[in-house]
């Protein structure tokens, strides 16, 4: 089994970077919060399968409702503000540099909420992360162009916000009992709160086609059930702040999928930002020798 633990970083960060490959073949065809209300109860009814198959004890009423919480901060207020962002204009690579900041504000609220401690090697870590997916993502920025708006920024910036606080109060309050019913209720919150803002501010406008079905199948399989489980798997055994800069490793491994699938470019430049990545998430997510106090739901 530790064996196996050793191999879920790598794990994760493919199959959450393919997350980007498959919203570029649904965004044609879907709003925003329509695909992702119909995403998240796809995804919840196919976790409440695997409960009653598998005889799984159901979460507790509080487990639930903090996992519901923690669904709606991760999945609705993240997907949701990023998706928007992109629907409206928003280059995908600044996009992802804004996003790219949740490692850094996830260690600092973690620090003082979840009593972790981070050498100065960590900072150093989570700092060369960061200027390793700056230079990965500089050459697709190029023109920002008018999508880049005061509600677009504000769009993206409450998204990493929603992620961070989401994965610190799963960690905190939902990351004991049963992962797969903890699972379920989170994506109860994110499809309720995405149902709303799609009956709120979409038409709910859907063209079925077999670029959007193999969308859902993609993003409702391998990242809902798949990357979504891998990390509830890592924020109960780890500590989060090293948890959130494997995110860092994730527009390299997007942009190498992009340059194998799409023909996109990817450049000697952005090759040394791989490397330079690799090695802050190194950095970061080395084990110290001093004691850190991490508080765990019971």
């Amino acid at each position: 089994m530790h064996h196996f633990k050793q191999f879920l970083p790598a794990a994760f960060v493919v199959l959450w970077a393919t997350g980007f490959i498959g919203a570029r073949y649904a965004m044609p065809w879907a709003e925003p919060f329509t695909f992702l209300a119909v995403r998240f109860v796809l995804a919840a009814l196919l976790f409440a399968a695997i409960v009653l198959a598998t005889g799984s004890q159901w979460a507790r009423r509080g487990q639930a409702l903090h996992a519901m919480i923690a669904g709606i901060l991760m999945h609705g207020i993240y997907l949701g503000g990023v998706f928007w962002a992109i629907h409206r204009g928003m280059p995908a690579g600044l996009s992802a540099l804004i996003v790219g900041l949740q490692p850094l504000i996830t260690a600092v609220i973690a620090g003082t909420l979840l009593g972790e401690t981070l050498l100065p090697r960590h900072w150093l870590g989570l700092a060369a992360g960061f200027a390793g997916v700056v230079v990965v993502l500089w050459p697709k920025l190029g023109t920002l162009g008018g999508g880049v708006t005061t509600a677009t920024l504000a769009a993206s910036v409450v998204a990493v916000l929603g992620m961070s606080v989401g994965t610190i109060w799963q960690k905190r309050f939902a990351s004991g009992g049963n992962l797969v019913a903890v699972t379920l209720w989170q994506y109860v919150g994110g499809a309720a709160v995405m149902t709303l803002a799609s009956l709120a501010f979409e038409t709910r406008t859907v063209i079925v086609n077999g670029e959007l079905i193999f969308a859902f199948a993609w993003l409702v399989l391998v990242l809902s059930v798949g990357a979504i489980f891998l990390l509830m798997v890592m924020i109960r055994e780890g500590e989060i702040s090293k948890v959130a800069s494997l995110f860092y490793l994730v527009p390299a491994a997007t942009a190498l999928m992009a340059w194998a699938l799409f023909g996109e470019q990817l450049t000697l430049v952005q090759i040394a930002g791989m490397a330079i990545t690799t090695f802050g998430v190194g950095l970061a997510t080395a084990q110290g020798p001093s004691r850190t106090s991490v508080l765990r739901a019971r």
